[in-house]
């Protein structure tokens, strides 16, 4: 039986649930058989990108899944050597073709690209592939609060969505602040650090063997009482369905306040900074 996964509503009012599937780097006909895994074990967002070379897998496992299209929540990202506004909206209708759906449930500017400094421009085609009804949600990705305001301000849409590098070794106190006081749901990628270091830390192993869960577990519930969307990712469907096991206890304020105290200046996994790394 799927695991059912409670919902979240983003701030144009379409409602997504509180974790996501990570699709990188499943593709072709193994991608597709376990992604729709991931959708029987009650996954319902699908996390994809114009980069990941994917975009078909994902639609292929959507279109056979049997579930309702309507009940499921599929994403993809404009990538960086596409940010000037027509080229946006031609990569925008490549996504929807490539996937061979009708429509993203949300689609989102993978990079800010400063240097390059188009990134207002590949918005305003968001804001206008949505009004065309390409996308239902528009959001962006590694945005730092100076580039969500200057978008804000050019175009007076608000992005639905911020997803960024969160885990507990890069906390990200001030860019989830912000982000929530301008009303924009913080999404997790690397959410359980790339099974890095972070899975043998005493403190997390402690709080996991108090409660009777799995390391991965207590990551996720951190982040999900954290108000941030994680995006784990795993081909094997007991993992798959292992992530989802998040919603039966609750942290402490006690063993929250530990997890995020491994939060450390240089917790980056490879030291992307939205302010300079640039992805095309």
């Amino acid at each position: 039986m799927a695991v059912e996964v409670p919902g979240l509503t983003l701030n144009d009012g379409t409602t997504v649930p509180a974790v996501g599937f990570g699709t990188y780097p499943l593709a072709g006909a193994g991608g597709v058989q376990a992604i729709r895994s991931a959708l029987d074990q009650g996954y319902r967002l699908l996390d994809s990108a114009f980069n990941y070379e994917n975009e078909g897998a994902v639609g292929e496992a959507v279109r056979t899944s049997g579930i309702p299209r309507e009940d499921l929540r599929v994403v993809s990202k404009l990538p960086g050597r596409h940010h000037a506004h027509a080229e946006a909206m031609d990569t925008i209708q490549e996504s929807v073709y490539r996937a061979g759906l009708d429509y993203y449930d949300l689609y989102l500017i993978h990079w800010p690209n400063p240097r390059i400094g188009k990134y207002a421009e590949a918005w305003k085609a968001l804001v206008d592939a949505q009004a065309r009804g390409l996308v239902r949600s528009i959001g962006v990705c590694n945005f730092l609060p100076g580039h969500l305001e200057r978008i804000i301000q050019a175009t007076g849409v608000t992005p639905s969505v911020n997803q960024i590098e969160l885990h507990p070794y890069f906390p990200q106190q001030e860019q989830r602040a912000f982000n929530a006081a301008a009303g924009i749901l913080t999404q997790s990628w690397s959410p359980l650090g790339r099974a890095n270091a972070l899975l043998a830390e005493p403190v997390i192993n402690a709080i996991a063997k108090a409660h009777g869960k799995s390391v991965t577990q207590v990551i996720l519930r951190w982040h999900v009482q954290l108000g941030a969307m994680p995006l784990p990712k795993s081909a094997q469907p007991d993992r798959q369905r292992e992530n989802l096991g998040l919603f039966d206890f609750e942290l402490t304020d006690a063993e929250m306040a530990s997890i995020t105290g491994l939060g450390h200046p240089g917790g980056r996994i490879n030291d992307q900074d939205p302010a300079i790394y640039e992805e095309f």
